[in-house]
């Protein structure tokens, strides 16, 4: 089996993991690739380091050895590297194959996020599903949230928790001006588009289109943006053991 190490670059104890880990791979018995094909990635920071193995290998899967804060993606410890790398060598894993978005050309796995820029002003914002008017949101923006991303900006927004196998998405205003606004869950099957009107102020607001945190593209007052269930998947390494409910009570403190 050949694995490749990616390492959060800007984080010296990433890279310095991925070295020693480099030769516990080997006496395991696992091929090492730098480059080319392989068949899993081991990513080594946090959640945003996850995010971006999946966009730049797309198809393989990835494990997360978590060297950051939070790490809801990233589920593996400091204290079980060494472990984990075993249960890969020894085949002892699951592929859990997760829901992405599909918007202006880019995939995401986390969310898609419609938000105003540097002005003070509200945007305005209407959103359609399968081209049926369905709510609109005066607010700092919308997020729309796969069940992965549910427990990032979804989450801090307001959004619920979906479990990583739910068939659906979360569609979660910022800041809503209004107190009886809440999110929508809806079927992952329903194409969404997200329209920016006008402010209230009268001005063009000037409204930024995120994919897991980078930039697709910028709306005018008028125009709008389609976001989708992806035809493809990420695909993230479950070891023996993997329980999302355990994940969320460790990382949200729900059991303390």
């Amino acid at each position: 089996m050949k694995v490749r190490f990616y390492a959060n670059a800007g984080k010296p104890a990433a890279k310095a993991a991925a070295k020693r880990l480099e030769a516990v791979a080997r006496r395991a018995g696992l091929a090492l690739s730098s480059r080319g094909t392989c068949d899993a990635i081991v990513a080594l920071g946090g959640d945003g380091t996850i995010l971006r193995a999946v966009r730049k290998f797309p198809d393989i899967p990835v494990l997360g050895f978590n060297l950051g804060s939070l790490g809801y993606l990233a589920s593996v410890g400091e204290s079980d590297f060494e472990r984990a790398i075993a249960m890969l060598a020894a085949g002892k894993f699951s592929v859990s194959e997760r829901t992405m978005l599909d918007v202006g050309g880019m995939t995401a796995l986390n969310d898609v996020v419609v938000m105003r820029e540097m002005t003070g002003h509200a945007a305005v914002l209407d959103v359609s599903a399968d081209g049926n008017s369905a709510t609109r949101y005066m607010a700092d923006g919308v997020v729309i949230a796969t069940p992965t991303g549910s427990t990032a900006y979804s989450l801090a927004a307001g959004g619920p928790v979906l479990m990583p196998d739910t068939k659906c998405l979360v569609v979660t205003p910022m800041n809503p001006h209004a107190l009886g606004v809440r999110p929508m869950v809806v079927s992952d099957s329903v194409k969404l588009t997200v329209t920016s009107r006008r402010s209230v102020v009268g001005a063009d607001e000037s409204l930024g289109v995120y994919a897991d945190g980078e930039n697709v593209a910028m709306l005018k007052s008028g125009e709008s943006v389609e976001i989708a269930k992806s035809t493809r998947s990420a695909k993230l390494v479950e070891l023996p053991g993997f329980d999302p409910y355990v994940v969320l009570n460790r990382k949200l403190g729900w059991s303390r």
